[in-house]
């Protein structure tokens, strides 16, 4: 019997950051969640626009990221804009920490998605693009997408 692959489902996808950033790598996170930020988060209702990650205290925190508040929570739901923690390894942390005070890099939020249960938040380590960048890229962009389209 062939087995079957499982779907990992993404929640949020932050699109605009490939278009304003140079991806330079890609770490993988958990994130520290609340019971009624799950159930957001599993129904969707999570948004990374304008989300980045940054280290204070010695910790990898995700800020920015807009979390709706559970409809059906009670008095004890979420903020839906508080600071989440990011669970990475204290040299992965270390090493990051270096790489954006030194070399102005950004940590900006890729996408959150379910891998193996549970819920995950993939880093990009990013250059800020200038906008003759941007328009170079979209012109790259179009001229592979006409070149498939010929071949």
């Amino acid at each position: 019997m062939a087995e079957k692959k499982k779907f990992d489902p993404v929640f949020a996808e932050n699109r605009k950051a490939r278009h304003d950033y140079t991806v330079l790598e890609t770490i993988e996170c958990g994130i520290v969640l609340t019971g009624t930020e799950v159930k957001s988060v599993r129904h969707g209702e999570v948004s990374l626009a304008g989300a980045y990650a940054a280290v204070l205290q010695g910790e990898l925190w995700l800020l920015g990221c807009d979390i709706a508040a559970y409809r059906f929570g009670n008095r004890f739901n979420h903020e839906p804009k508080s600071q989440r923690k990011l669970l990475v390894h204290a040299k992965e942390v270390a090493d990051l920490r270096l790489r954006t005070e030194a070399k102005g890099l950004t940590l900006v939020p890729l996408k959150m998605y379910l891998k193996g249960g549970r819920i995950k938040v993939a880093i990009g380590v990013c250059r800020g693009r200038q906008l003759h960048d941007k328009r170079d890229a979209l012109k790259q962009k179009a001229l592979k997408r006409d070149l498939e389209r010929v071949g």
